[in-house]
């Protein structure tokens, strides 16, 4: 079992930044795929980026060369950082484990960009 817990959430203005962080619980952090995902306010779920465990990152279209997934295994965390923001960016942002048939959610944090 692993929980997440993300924090790093909150109100910025239009180009600003913010760095949101999901700390692991557990001991096998490392052999987990992590993800961000972002849920905008009356639509379905999706992906933002990934990495996996050897540290390939993949990202959404409306998010590359803006946000930059990373992980710190020593510290059971993952981090994504976004700059330039965009009021389209506006959701909960989930954090995402998976290995093998294991799949694990945190609770979210809510991103608002707006001035």
């Amino acid at each position: 079992q692993v929980q997440l817990v993300e924090s790093g959430g909150g109100l910025v203005q239009p180009g600003g930044s913010l760095r949101l962080s999901c700390a692991a619980s557990g001991n096998m952090f490392s052999l987990y795929a992590m993800g961000w995902y972002r849920q905008p306010p009356g639509k379905q779920r999706e992906l933002v980026a990934s990495i996996t465990r050897g540290g390939s990152t993949n990202y959404a279209d409306s998010v590359k060369g803006r946000f930059t997934i990373s992980r710190d295994n020593a510290k059971n965390t993952v981090y994504l950082q976004m700059n330039s923001l965009r009021p389209e960016d506006t959701a909960v942002y989930y954090c995402n484990a998976k290995r093998l048939f294991n799949d694990y959610w945190g609770q979210g944090t809510q991103v608002t960009v707006s001035s």
